[in-house]
C-alpha cells in the first residue's frame, strides 16, 4: 500500500519588481510631477497613469486590531528587494540591475544585496509636484540664507549633484475616544492689601485664585494622525516639513513610484500607534481644559477609552540630497509638494570668528563716538 506523499511546502511569493517599460522604445518609464503622468525620457513617448483619483477610488482604511493580530489579508501584504545601509540603517528598495551605489540618506557607499522587506502594503501615496530642478533651488535658496555655513559646502552642493526623490513612509491613525476627567476650575480674583515699602504705608492688588472641583466627559474623533515610519532621517527634519496635505493622498499605485525609490518602514505598527497616543493625548489635555472652563485648570485624572482604530501605510515625497564633505555628512530634504527645506547647519568657524571680531570692533567704536561726544558737552 503506497502512502500519499506530504503536500510540498508553498513557497514564498517572489518579491515585486516595479518595472514600466515604454511601449514604444522599451525603457522605463518615469512619473513627471510636472505632468503628473509618466514619461519615457528615451523617446518622449506619455502616459496617463489610470484610474488615479482619489474621489473615484476612495482610499480605504485597515483595521488596526486585525493588522496586530497578524489577521490582514494576504493581498495587503507585499515583499520587495530591499539594501540595508550600514551607516544609518536605512532600508531603501533598489532595482535589481545596481549593484554599488551610495545611499541616498547619507552618502555612506553601499552593496546592492539581495534581501527582502515584507511589510503592509501601501494604502496612499502623495506623489511629487516638484521636479528635481525646482528642489534644487529650494536647496540653494535655503543655503544661501545660511551665512555661517562654509563656503565649501555651499559650493559643493551647487555643483550639480543629484538630488534623490525618496518616498518617506508613514502611517496614519483615525480612532474614536472618549474620555473622562476629573479636575478642578479655577476663578482669579483680586483683594486689596496695605504694605509699607520705604517706611510708608501702600496699598497693594493681589491675585488669588478661588478653586472648585470639576468632571466631565469630552469625545473626539482622530482622523488621519500622522507619524513617522522612518528611522533614516532626524524626526525634527520630517516634522519641519509639515504641513502635508494629506487630503491630495491618491489610492496607491505603484506608477508614482517610477523613477525614484521607496524606503521599507522601520517603525513597526504598534510603535507608530504609541506615538500617535501621545499625539491624541496632548489633543485630548486640551479639550479638557476647554471643557473646566474657567481661569485657571487643574487635571487629576484622565481616563481614556479608544475605539474604532484604523490606519493606513501612505508614502510622502521628499527630495533629498546628502554630502560628505571634510569626513562630515550633510543632508538636506525638501518637502516635494511645497518645497519647505529643512538639513544640517553647518558652521563656518572663521565666519563666526569674523562675525564676533566684527562685533566687537563695532561696539568699540560706538563706545568710542560716545566717550568723544560726552568729553564735548
Amino acid at each position: 500500500m503506497s502512502k500519499t506523499p506530504p503536500p510540498a511546502p508553498t513557497a514564498d511569493p517572489p518579491p515585486q519588481e516595479h518595472r514600466f517599460p515604454c511601449p514604444q522604445c522599451g525603457s522605463d518609464y518615469r512619473f513627471d510631477p510636472g505632468a503628473g503622468r509618466l514619461i519615457c525620457d528615451h523617446c518622449g513617448h506619455e502616459e496617463p497613469i489610470a484610474g488615479s483619483g482619489a474621489d473615484l477610488h476612495p482610499i480605504r482604511e485597515l483595521d488596526f486590531k486585525a493588522a496586530i493580530d497578524a489577521r490582514l489579508p494576504e493581498q495587503e501584504i507585499e515583499e520587495t528587494r530591499v539594501t540595508r545601509c550600514t551607516g544609518c540603517g536605512a532600508e531603501v528598495e533598489f532595482d535589481p540591475d545596481i549593484h554599488a551605489l551610495e545611499c541616498p540618506f547619507c552618502a555612506t557607499p553601499v552593496v546592492a544585496d539581495t534581501g527582502t522587506h515584507r511589510h503592509i502594503k501601501p494604502r496612499g501615496v502623495l506623489p511629487f509636484a516638484l521636479d528635481e530642478r525646482a528642489a534644487k533651488q529650494a536647496m540653494n535658496d535655503w543655503l544661501g540664507r545660511l551665512w555661517f555655513a562654509p563656503n565649501g559646502l555651499q559650493d559643493y552642493a551647487r555643483k550639480g549633484r543629484r538630488m534623490q526623490g525618496i518616498y518617506v513612509p508613514f502611517w496614519t491613525f483615525d480612532a474614536q475616544t472618549r474620555s473622562s476627567y476629573t479636575g478642578e476650575r479655577g476663578t482669579v480674583y483680586y483683594v486689596t492689601r496695605t504694605v509699607t515699602r520705604n517706611g510708608k504705608r501702600v496699598q497693594q492688588r493681589v491675585q488669588k485664585i478661588r478653586w472648585h472641583r470639576a468632571s466631565g466627559r469630552v469625545a473626539r474623533f482622530f482622523d488621519d494622525v500622522l507619524v513617522l515610519a522612518s528611522r533614516s532621517l532626524p524626526k525634527r527634519f520630517t516634522d519641519g516639513l509639515a504641513p502635508w496635505d494629506l487630503s491630495a493622498l491618491e489610492p496607491y499605485q505603484p506608477e508614482f513610484l517610477a523613477g525614484f525609490r521607496a524606503e521599507a518602514y522601520q517603525v513597526a505598527l504598534d510603535e507608530g500607534f504609541t506615538e500617535a497616543r501621545h499625539d491624541m493625548d496632548r489633543v485630548i489635555q486640551r479639550d479638557v481644559r476647554f471643557d473646566i472652563g474657567g481661569d485657571r485648570q487643574r487635571i487629576h485624572t484622565i481616563d481614556t477609552e479608544v475605539s474604532d482604530v484604523t490606519f493606513k501605510h501612505v508614502l510622502l515625497p521628499v527630495w533629498l540630497a546628502a554630502y560628505r564633505y571634510r569626513g562630515q555628512s550633510y543632508r538636506f530634504v525638501v518637502n516635494g509638494r511645497t518645497g519647505r527645506v529643512q538639513g544640517e547647519r553647518p558652521w563656518s568657524a572663521w565666519k563666526i570668528a569674523f562675525a564676533v571680531i566684527l562685533g566687537l570692533v563695532l561696539a568699540g567704536g560706538a563706545g568710542y563716538l560716545i566717550a568723544l561726544e560726552q568729553g564735548a558737552l
